[in-house]
């Protein structure tokens, strides 16, 4: 199936978890922000939500500066 992540389509296998695609993609959860279709999702969230074919995932990274 397909959703969008950060603007691009990427594919993924149905039943895939937000916890499941971070950690394809290479993120560890406590150096990111998840939102999907405009809502934040809590880190304690991801295992338990699952992706649909369209959903719009948006992947923050946190910066640190000084």
């Amino acid at each position: 199936m397909d959703v969008i992540v950060n603007g691009e389509t990427e594919t993924c296998a149905e039943n895939t978890s937000l916890a499941d695609l971070l950690h394809q993609r290479g993120h560890t959860a406590q150096t990111v922000v998840t939102e999907l279709n405009g809502q934040i999702v809590p880190h304690e969230a991801r295992q338990t939500t699952l992706l649909h074919a369209g959903d719009r995932l948006e992947i923050v990274h946190f910066v640190g500066g000084g």
